[in-house]
């Protein structure tokens, strides 16, 4: 028997507003994410979804 899964999880490709880094992140991290350039938080856990706080430049494996 074989089902056809859909995760609600993501990838997503975030821009740092600072220096204008993009790097992909998962969509639900589990502690905080900085820029790998300058260090700025772009982020954090909630115990669920993550709270961006930064640009969500682009949703990536949309068809996982």
């Amino acid at each position: 028997m074989s089902k056809d899964k859909k995760t609600k999880s993501r990838f997503m490709k975030i821009k740092c507003g600072d220096c204008g880094n993009e790097q992909v992140v998962f969509g639900c991290v589990a502690s905080k994410i900085k820029c790998i350039v300058c260090e700025k938080s772009l982020a954090e856990s909630t115990g669920g979804k993550t709270k961006f706080l930064s640009e969500i430049v682009e949703v990536l494996d949309k068809d996982i």
